[in-house]
């Protein structure tokens, strides 16, 4: 129970952090140029457009790119809506996205009305299926490509080039939400975002994983998904702690009378001890084993939804650690009872 609690909860959480940043995490390799108030890459700004052609003459920036994000209100042809955050890209560099693509290529975007959507979104969008025409605020646009796994933080991604994002979110030309800087050599990155913070006003320079994290930070300080899968863990550990600490206990109650003839014929409290510590790993063991197993289970069946995840191996050994650490905490309930056993007491009962 513990394990899978614990698997569970992580990898989900793990999922929502994931999506909270998608936008910048898969694009780590420009410097991310936003509103100078802007911590969240979810929650943009709007830059004049200015802004992209003095960045373009500093020493060392190869290209900048806008990139415009826009919430939008789509409707299907079976008469549902749904809001979409509608990015806008540079096209043919597609800095921004969109990525994993699953079904036609990013450069479907040059046809007139093309919109990229997601696989896992089809439901939420009114069934909408590859090739299918709908509305964007009124305006006509069709189903063109399909991500696989593409997530916003709360939302439904969906891309199209810069210049129809704006017609169809009804944004002035001369506004961007942000600039994606490209430059000549990736080793003077500080420098140039340095630059740009001491000489730029309304804007600051970001580095793809500095804003990364800022946003899964700020996302967090916000809300309150953190304190809510901790304390799940917490439960998860202390039922895990409480299972083993009854069970072991339960077994030397039972077989009392045999731990203290052991104890009578000389085992000493140190035999007794690593006894009572073997059971308890294999019980640790075991349930890290099946535990494991339905985790699995558990994480590609939701898959299926769209929540993709996946454990890193550090994150695997750190699992089996705190089985084993709640394995051995357990076990100090029985330990205590039968290291204060007399052999005496319990032949005189």
């Amino acid at each position: 129970m513990s394990v899978f609690l614990i698997g569970q909860q992580s990898g989900i959480f793990m999922f929502l952090t994931n999506s909270m940043a998608a936008l910048v995490k898969n694009n780590q390799s420009y410097i991310w140029v936003v509103d100078d108030k802007t911590t969240n890459v979810n929650a943009l700004g709007s830059i004049d457009i200015r802004i992209g052609t003095e960045l373009q003459s500093l020493k060392g920036v190869a290209h900048v790119f806008p990139l415009v994000t826009a919430g939008v209100s789509a409707k299907f042809r079976n008469g549902t809506s749904a809001g979409l955050t509608l990015i806008g890209v540079q096209v043919p560099e597609f800095a921004g996205g969109p990525w994993d693509m699953f079904s036609g290529k990013k450069e479907v975007l040059f046809r007139d009305g093309a919109i990229i959507t997601d696989y896992f979104n089809s439901n939420a969008l009114g069934n909408l299926a590859p090739g299918e025409y709908f509305e964007i605020n009124g305006k006509q646009v069709f189903n063109a490509g399909l991500t696989k796994g593409v997530d916003a933080f709360g939302g439904i991604y969906a891309f199209t080039t810069i210049e129809r994002a704006r017609y169809l979110a009804n944004m002035n030309t001369d506004k961007a939400s942000a600039f994606l800087v490209q430059l000549n050599n990736e080793q003077n990155e500080q420098d140039v975002i340095r630059t740009i913070n001491n000489h730029y006003f309304g804007v600051h320079a970001w580095s793809g994983p500095e804003l990364t994290k800022e946003t899964i930070f700020t996302v967090l300080a916000t809300s309150g998904i953190a304190f809510s899968f901790g304390t799940i863990i917490v439960f998860a550990l202390i039922i895990g702690f409480v299972i083993i600490g009854l069970t072991l206990y339960s077994s030397v109650i039972d077989r009392i009378k045999d731990y203290g003839t052991l104890k009578a014929i000389g085992a000493t409290n140190s035999y007794i001890r690593n006894l009572i510590l073997t059971q308890a790993m294999i019980i640790a063991c075991s349930g890290f084993v099946i535990g494991t197993i339905v985790t699995e289970i558990f994480r590609k069946g939701i898959a299926t939804t769209g929540t993709i995840f996946s454990y890193p191996l550090w994150m695997r050994f750190a699992f089996l650690l705190i089985t084993l650490v709640i394995a051995f905490f357990g076990s100090l309930f029985a330990i205590r009872r039968i290291i204060r056993l007399e052999p005496g007491a319990v032949f005189r009962s």
